[in-house]
């Protein structure tokens, strides 16, 4: 018997569809084997230093022969008992290490495999739109039905929420929450939150909020958790990771923390499919949870000058953009200029023209299209020379559209 010629004869591949922003990757990959520099706003990949006693700690510990066993897969209990003593200090909410928080490898391993434990076949998830692809796929994965809400406007979409509760023949099983937003860069009250909890209290639904980008806030809003709201653990789960916070995207730090009957679900399909993290990984995450919160303060001020450059860079240049409050992302409309043109092409255009890469808005589903998302990790110099680039390449475009 042979194998299937394609990969998408299997199963649960079939069910994805073409990676867009594989598209962009490529057109880099090809200019930068040319030899072009191509300024790189595309991937949300943290370009500065891990706190400097993390990684001696992570020496350290790595030269002790028994951290290289097989860990355990919930984490570590020292660490497990750390991310609680930070929701404790920074929102005042009380957490059991025991049965309240797990370690994962990473919030995408929190994300995927909470739910291949809690969702069913044609269980209905409403999802964020437009969203961060595992939030969407992750649920079609496992055998679930998305049903996307466009988040843009918060006040909006507890609005749709209410509504599709009410029409909807049976409630939805789970409802998936992601604020600030990636990539729109939406952000939420507390109250928002609450009201959220009391309708997943009326229908008996739960609730996962991804909280990735906790820490990064600016002009002083600070992010709420979902688990400060009064009854939030019994119906929901918070998943935060050290990957913006810290600086540790490679080091694959998560935590799931909140309702204790989806923990133990998370639980025990990870001790089916891991032995969690390294272990000196994990020893050394202890001493960034305990003694680094300065540090992550130092690195969302390096965002905020970031932000700012680039959005009054770009207003400078005639692409009106809003700063955002959060994230690490400016989530841009497509210049009125290029009205017409999808938002690929468009990121396509300004990879070939401007040697700038973006992330296309319908790469994050079709509520993305109109849409380019600029990460910020180049510097300033780094910055400086794409808005150059950009203020030129819009320039002629405006010329080209006169004749």
């Amino acid at each position: 018997m042979q194998l299937a010629a394609a990969t998408d004869e299997f199963y649960r591949i079939a069910k994805l569809p073409p990676y867009v922003f594989a598209v962009v990757n490529e057109m880099k990959a090809r200019l930068r084997a040319q030899q072009y520099d191509v300024v790189d706003f595309g991937m949300g990949n943290p370009d500065g230093a891990t706190p400097r006693p993390v990684v001696n700690k992570l020496v350290e510990a790595a030269r002790n022969p028994r951290n290289h066993r097989y860990s355990v897969s919930r984490g570590i209990p020292n660490l497990r008992l750390e991310i609680c003593r930070r929701y404790e200090r920074n929102y005042g909410v009380s957490l059991d290490p025991e049965t309240e928080a797990i370690v994962t490898i990473g919030a995408k391993d929190a994300l995927a495999h909470l739910m291949f434990a809690v969702i069913g076949p044609g269980d209905e998830v409403v999802t964020p739109a437009p969203c961060y692809p595992i939030h969407q796929y992750g649920v079609i994965m496992a055998e679930g039905r998305a049903f996307p809400l466009p988040v843009a406007d918060p006040a909006d979409y507890l609005n749709r929420l209410e509504d599709h509760f009410r029409k909807a023949s049976k409630p939805p099983r789970l409802i998936l929450l992601n604020y600030p937003h990636n990539p729109t860069t939406a952000c939420v009250d507390l109250g928002f939150f609450r009201q959220v909890v009391a309708l997943a209290h009326r229908h008996g639904s739960m609730i996962l909020h991804d909280f990735a980008y906790a820490d990064l806030c600016f002009d002083g809003y600070r992010a709420p958790s979902i688990l400060q709201v009064e009854g939030a653990k019994d119906v929901a789960v918070e998943i935060f990771s050290m990957t913006k916070s810290y600086n540790m995207a490679g080091w694959r730090v998560g935590f799931c923390l909140g309702n204790q009957r989806m923990i133990k679900a998370l639980a025990r399909i990870k001790s089916y499919l891991d032995y969690g993290n390294f272990q000196p990984i994990q020893i050394a995450a202890i001493i960034g949870l305990r003694d680094c919160e300065e540090e992550v303060g130092k690195i969302c001020h390096v965002y905020e000058k970031r932000r700012d450059l680039l959005v009054d860079g770009l207003n400078s240049a005639g692409w009106p953009v809003e700063k955002p409050k959060a994230s690490m992302f400016v989530w841009a409309k497509i210049p009125s200029v290029f009205e017409e043109t999808t938002s690929l092409d468009f990121a396509k255009l300004l990879l070939e023209k401007a040697l700038v890469a973006v992330s296309p808005g319908i790469g994050f589903g079709p509520a993305g299209e109109g849409h380019v998302r600029f990460a910020l990790i180049e510097n300033h110099h780094r910055t400086r020379q794409a808005l150059r680039s950009i203020r030129q390449f819009l320039r002629d475009a405006a010329r080209s559209k006169e004749r």
